[in-house]
């Protein structure tokens, strides 16, 4: 049992003091110790500040930071915060105020529930996605890749939240649902920007093999960008439409009895027959809840 005489939050401001006054967690930019490179994800600083999950993730990086510093390494150990966009716009309305104002604000209380926590970050290598001297790179980089042809727009399905009238990403679905909100998501076909990673599929696949990471990201990597050699067939509808089907083993179409088109496929309209229409509406609904693995699922 603890010294009831022991005060830790004295303590601990001691020592946080101390470490701020000495810069001891600044990374100096030349020196003959070998190099260690510490990356959190940067968090979104939401009004309701840090929570144990943001400690899940930060307390383990910084131990391993601190580690490597003691062993003698050279460490840069930064942090920065995801801090643009409608996620941020959305709370300001939230709170009838601007997110120049609002942001700023969230940034100052996470950084000081970090301080409290005593992790060591590098603050002179702070960044904030939401500061004109960041995203003005982001916006450079976009326009150059417009520019070379490797960015596009186009109409796609997306992950849609009414709730935090947002687009999600397939890791913040979870169940069906909102991982913020907990709201239902809905698919919608909406114009985005997409970038053309397949054009560069097989450089990506086969540089891999001339890499030191550990295999299992490799594999990881090699499934994610995901290179399937195969052919596109075309078959007609008793309608006259055409349905493109893409196989690995275009040999074996001669067995094949049937085809079955996703309940997005825009024929899905048109060949429906209208007993099946609210049935077919209804499973569209279900299968818009489900992520992609679920609905690829072959457990039914």
């Amino acid at each position: 049992m603890a010294d009831r005489k022991y005060d830790f939050a004295e303590i601990e401001k001691k020592w946080q003091k101390r470490w701020k006054e000495a810069d001891l967690f600044k990374t100096k930019e030349s020196t003959d110790k070998p190099k260690f490179y510490g990356l959190d994800f940067f968090p979104y600083p939401s009004g309701a500040g840090l929570s144990v999950g943001h400690c899940r993730n930060y307390i383990p990086t910084d131990v391993a930071c601190r580690y490597r510093r003691m062993k003698g390494f050279n460490v840069l150990h930064p942090m920065g915060w995801d801090a643009f966009g409608l996620p941020a716009e959305n709370e300001a309305i939230k709170k009838k105020s601007h997110p120049k104002k609002t942001v700023p604000e969230y940034v100052a209380t996470y950084k000081r529930q970090m301080d409290l926590v005593g992790i060591g970050y590098d603050w002179s290598r702070e960044i904030n996605s939401s500061h004109p001297d960041y995203y003005k790179w982001t916006q450079w980089i976009f326009l150059l890749l417009y520019k070379r042809g490797l960015a596009y727009r186009s109409l796609a399905p997306a992950n849609w939240c009414p709730n935090c009238a947002t687009v999600l990403a397939n890791e913040e679905v979870k169940d069906g649902r909102c991982w913020r909100c907990d709201s239902y998501i809905e698919k919608k076909d909406l114009p985005q920007w997409f970038f053309k990673i397949t054009a560069y599929a097989d450089r990506l696949i086969d540089d891999l093999d001339t890499i030191d990471w550990p295999e299992s990201i490799k594999s990881m990597q090699r499934n994610w960008i995901g290179r399937s050699e195969g052919a596109e067939v075309t078959f007609k509808s008793e309608q006259g439409d055409n349905i493109v089907v893409y196989t690995t083993r275009p040999d074996t179409l001669w067995g094949a009895t049937f085809m079955v088109l996703a309940p997005e496929h825009p024929l899905v309209e048109k060949l429906v027959t209208p007993d099946k229409k609210a049935e077919v509406e209804e499973y569209r609904k279900f299968a818009q809840r489900q992520s992609a693995i679920e609905r690829q699922s072959t457990e039914k």
